[in-house]
């Protein structure tokens, strides 16, 4: 961690270490999640898209360093976008946060 702690993050840090935190996770909600997460990732359409080879190689390249497949690394790159999660750096940052309002 960097920087110092203040009173009231010491005071939390000491009551983790002294054990007084309890999981409040159950088996249900754990299974809710689960599936929650499996329905929003279910790929259940196929697309086909032209892109330049030096872009495909350059995605492939990067899903190699990541160790994700390719196809993976496009659909979560997609998602991202569509969900207002992929920031432009090279934007102001204000016309990031106005866009991720945008429907």
């Amino acid at each position: 961690m960097s920087g110092k702690l203040s009173r009231e993050e010491k005071e939390l840090l000491q009551s983790y270490e002294r054990g007084e935190w309890e999981s409040i996770r159950t088996s249900e909600s754990i299974e809710r999640h689960r599936e929650a997460a499996r329905r929003t990732f279910a790929k259940d359409k196929r697309v086909n898209i032209r892109i330049s080879g030096k872009d495909l190689d350059l995605i492939q390249e990067r899903a190699l360093i990541e160790g994700i497949p390719y196809q993976t690394l496009m659909s979560s790159v997609l998602h991202k976008y569509v969900t207002g999660r992929l920031v432009d750096r090279s934007a102001p940052p204000e016309q990031n946060h106005s866009d991720q309002n945008q429907p």
